[in-house]
């Protein structure tokens, strides 16, 4: 959507079809829009099937006027601008989202920055092949992720790993390695890789042979006095520059405790880098990762820690690189405006919408009424899905139900076409979302472009009459 323009000596012409006038008087009655403005209706009662020949056609514009169309109108909008003398531009898909459009300010040019970097690590990479490795690394370095962790195996010597890391660095990755064998942190530091993940005790001697960036922890079930001590254990043994981790425990084996040890850490490290692996949430709390990634870079953003370690094991983990890089720079933005995260990007909500803004039984019903032709409309009041044309309002909740009582014939195209709609508008009614005709549904990052034009099925088949059911 196109940010709207809102100069003061500039007119919107809203151009609208003879089926949705009335709505759309109604929002912009009842909305203090911040300005002027003027509806045209088109002769064609669903706007949505203008074309640019017919609005050039149809439509007549002064000077300093600008012309909104609705958001489903596939007009070409840069002929449009140049045939009429004015600026055309469309607006939301749901005419409600009007006030929005015009008063919720979007985020400004500076957003999209962040200073936290992923660490995706790749889990037991000696079972994997090179190829395979480069395969995963390339994924995740398009899904946002700064730094590979190459995840070793316990109990396993990773003798190809020097190999692997030579492979990656010509790709150009920034690489971390994540294992305690001391044989693969010589090699993997040999090889040119960027941190270690990670010392403690058992190994803090390689803290200064090593030329890689180390991750300090603290000792098995111990808290921030023991990373303080091994951090200046590292020191002392030469590691300039060192990364912290207090360790994010899951939940019911020491999660609150391990929140505890993050604050402390910041506050008695204020200039040290941290770094937390969330994958001990996401990858053992059932529940999409979306929301649990959100959460916890509000945590890292408020702690000013710059370094998040994520996995994708857990089919309900998949994503979480490209969650956290999402969600990264919404936080940045946030923090950086002293704003919550909130109305600042809608990448995050996968599920459901940040707005569902419903038509009623009674304006869907009106709107009924105007129909000339046989072609279905389908809408949902939050409660209903509607189903109508020119001889048929019918609503309910049971798509099977429903689609009986349509009247209409066995053409496989359109079956399919009513079929897929009808389930996306049930989808709509379980989650709460806005259902729009003939469009993907909104699933926040997830959301992609269905593989149909819509504009196929617009003109109807041949229909039994049917009852008129209201």
């Amino acid at each position: 959507m196109q940010e709207a323009r809102t100069a003061s000596k500039e007119t919107w012409v809203f151009v609208t079809g003879s089926l949705a006038r009335e709505s759309l008087e109604q929002v912009l009655e009842s909305t203090k829009l911040p300005v002027k403005y003027r509806v045209a209706e088109m002769p064609i009662t669903v706007a949505a099937l203008i074309t640019t020949r017919f609005l050039v056609r149809s439509l007549r514009c002064a000077v300093g006027e600008s012309v909104l169309l609705p958001g489903l109108c596939k007009v070409d909008l840069e002929g449009a601008s140049s045939q009429l003398g004015v600026p055309v531009q469309t607006g939301p898909k749901d005419l409600r989202d009007l006030p929005v459009h015009f008063g919720q300010r979007p985020p400004g040019e500076d957003y999209g920055a962040y200073d936290l970097q992923i660490l995706a690590e790749i889990n037991d990479a000696p079972e994997l092949s090179v190829e395979q490795i480069l395969e995963a690394a390339e994924r995740y370095r398009r899904c946002g992720a700064d730094i590979i962790d190459i995840g070793c195996t316990p109990g396993r010597t990773f003798d190809a790993i020097g190999a692997v890391i030579h492979a990656l660095k010509e790709r150009g990755f920034k690489l971390s390695v994540d294992t305690f064998n001391r044989e693969e942190i010589l090699r993997a530091d040999e090889a040119g890789v960027d941190y270690v993940l990670s010392l403690n005790s058992s190994n803090m001697d390689l803290a200064g042979r090593i030329r890689a960036v180390p991750v300090i922890l603290p000792e098995a079930g111990e808290g921030v006095d023991s990373l303080a001590a091994n951090a200046e254990r590292a020191r002392d043994a030469g590691a300039s520059k060192i990364i912290l981790d207090p360790v994010l425990e899951p939940i019911h084996f020491g999660l609150a405790a391990a929140l505890r040890r993050y604050v402390e850490t910041r506050e008695r490290f204020p200039d040290d880098e941290i770094l937390m692996g969330v994958g001990n949430l996401t990858e053992l709390t059932e529940a999409d990762s979306t929301g649990v990634n959100a959460v916890f870079l509000g945590l890292m953003s408020e702690l000013h820690i710059r370094y998040v370690l994520t996995t994708e094991v857990a089919n309900w983990a998949r994503g979480s690189v490209r969650e956290l890089d999402e969600g990264r720079r919404i936080m940045y933005y946030a923090r950086k405006h002293k704003a919550i995260p909130k109305g600042i990007n809608v990448a995050l909500l996968t599920v459901r919408d940040r707005n569902a803004r419903y038509a009623s039984e009674g304006e869907l019903s009106s709107m009924q009424r105007k129909i000339r032709d046989l072609n279905f409309r389908i809408d949902t009041d939050g409660r209903h899905i509607y189903v109508f044309n020119r001889d048929v309002f019918v609503k309910g909740t049971n798509i099977r139900e429903l689609y009986t009582r349509l009247g209409v014939d066995d053409d496989a195209s359109h079956s399919f076409y009513l079929g897929r709609e009808l389930m996306k508008a049930q989808i709509c009614l379980r989650l709460g979302k806005k259902y729009h005709q003939g469009e993907p549904l909104d699933w926040g990052y997830l959301t992609y472009p269905e593989d149909e034009d819509p504009e196929r099925h617009r003109r109807r088949p041949r229909q039994r009459k049917g009852k008129t059911d209201s």
